[in-house]
């Protein structure tokens, strides 16, 4: 459902959430080496992500990334919506061209519900609202720690 790339752009605009501000900038090193995310890519993803308006960075010694008041006040689908576009969120999620409620693959009817739901957490959250829930539940760590927190509850 999303793209690993996507995943690592959410989980560092959390960590940044949580570890930023404006007078305390962080190096994307830093951050790709606390999560677990390979530095070059993360490198690009914020370059993209600084042009979405979704993050906000200083050059010069005391530079780095950090997110404003008004980052903060974004929603994890904008994120989304930057890196890979809404369109991937809406696809079947067996990847069959021609699937929706008429013409359901398999999993259509099982699968919309599960999208829905996360959909809506994704748009009606801002992100330091949501980073706020997933530091309450113990905070940031992986790219496999924030996956988990993105699952539905087993009974």
């Amino acid at each position: 459902m999303l793209s690993n790339a996507s995943k690592y752009a959410i989980l560092s605009t959390l960590y940044l959430a949580e570890h930023s501000n404006e007078d305390r900038k962080i190096s994307v090193k830093e951050i790709a080496e606390t999560i677990d995310v390979p530095s070059p890519f993360l490198a690009k993803l914020f370059q993209q992500l600084v042009r979405g308006k979704i993050i906000s960075s200083s050059k010069g010694p005391h530079g780095g990334f950090y997110l404003s008041e008004k980052n903060k006040q974004k929603n994890v689908l904008d994120i989304i919506d930057n890196i890979d576009g809404l369109n991937k969120l809406n696809g079947c999620f067996l990847g069959l061209n021609e699937c929706d409620a008429t013409n359901p693959c398999p999993v259509h009817f099982i699968v919309v519900p599960f999208k829905n739901n996360i959909l809506a957490k994704f748009r009606d959250l801002t992100i330091i609202e949501f980073a706020k829930e997933i530091s309450d539940k113990g905070g940031l760590g992986t790219l496999k720690d924030i996956s988990s927190s993105f699952e539905e509850p087993h009974e």
